[in-house]
């Protein structure tokens, strides 16, 4: 990995597929019906272009950056720019964390099975937890910091979920804890997942639009299929396995990861307490935009491994082989 023709590639490859992903989600067709709710964002787009009013309801911040992208730009340049504000903080966070290695994880959250999702159809909620990540950058600039988090917040009010997990961690950095919490949320949700559904959109968390996501009817948007998802609870449990055999069997001892670890289990054990509502996958993002640098962080880190790099591919391999067969083969 430290061979230096390896690195001038991967960095010039990096560069290269940060301004290809950017342009290809950014200058996709106007279509609800390859692009889910695309066709919905330009539709609103389009008032504010011709005038309309500010929509004072619902995240504010949003709304205020759409009206004044729509005087100035066109559909597909705001869909651009908003593809870049996705995108973008996922190679910043990439840098930032692991320097000349950096490539490996900017390609670990692409192949994320949630990654092209809220690209193009949930973009509000994934530009928001964009820059959720984005702030994490600035650790030792804590107003910076802030900032990002309350733009965060201002696109998509549920992103107070992983802010206040990650608010947590400076008060207990112990991640043992924590994985007997995530375990536990099983039995509790597979017990009493109506309890914890009910309990949770009746504390509205600040947005009646928050609590209908739990007890809304199956719609556009949702899960194929309601109930308890093992699959998805699988796909989950990736990166709770890597932070166990980092953190407790190899005894890694990082204190920024032990923050990205644990803001990880609370918000992925929130989900899983709230597993069957039909609106539950916009609360499983909150933890899975995560994943990808739960997984990969202590490989970058430090050697655990004679041929790390052999091991890197392998994971890479396998965390793609989910999304693929979940969207190709589960999906169709």
């Amino acid at each position: 990995m430290d061979n230096h023709v390896n690195l001038v590639f991967t960095n010039i490859a990096g560069g290269g597929l940060l301004l290809f992903i950017t342009l290809y989600i950014g200058q996709r067709e106007i279509s609800g019906i390859y692009f889910g709710d695309t066709i919905n964002y330009a539709r609103a787009y389009q008032k504010y272009a011709l005038g309309g009013e500010l929509n004072e309801e619902g995240d504010l911040g949003w709304n205020i950056f759409m009206k004044f992208i729509a005087s100035y730009a066109s559909i597909s340049t705001f869909f651009t720019i908003i593809a870049f504000l996705y995108i973008f903080p996922l190679y910043k966070i990439s840098v930032t964390y692991f320097n000349q290695y950096w490539y490996y994880a900017f390609i670990m959250f692409l192949v994320s099975f949630s990654f092209w999702t809220y690209g193009v159809n949930g973009i509000r909620n994934g530009t928001a937890c964009s820059l959720f990540l984005w702030g994490l950058c600035y650790e030792r600039k804590k107003v910076v910091m802030a900032l990002f988090f309350f733009l965060a917040i201002s696109f998509h009010k549920t992103l107070l979920l992983p802010i206040i997990a990650y608010l947590v961690t400076y008060i207990y950095n112990n991640p043992k804890f924590f994985f007997y919490g995530w375990v536990l949320c099983i039995p509790l949700s597979l017990v009493a997942g109506g309890f914890w559904i009910n309990l949770f959109s009746s504390l509205g968390f600040g947005d009646d639009r928050l609590s209908g996501y739990l007890t809304s009817a199956p719609a556009d948007g949702t899960f194929s299929n309601t109930g308890f998802r093992w699959d998805f609870l699988f796909h989950s449990a990736f990166a709770v396995f890597a932070g166990w055999y980092f953190v407790l069997k190899r005894k890694f001892q990082d204190t920024t990861y032990n923050k990205l670890l644990i803001t990880y289990l609370i918000c992925n054990g929130f989900w899983i307490l709230v597993i069957t509502a039909n609106f539950s996958n916009r609360f499983a993002y909150l933890s899975w935009f995560m994943m990808a640098i739960v997984i990969i962080y202590p490989l970058l880190k430090k050697q655990f491994f004679a041929n790390q790099h052999f091991i890197i591919g392998k994971i890479l391999s396998i965390y793609f082989s989910f999304t693929y067969l979940m969207f190709y083969l589960y999906y169709n």
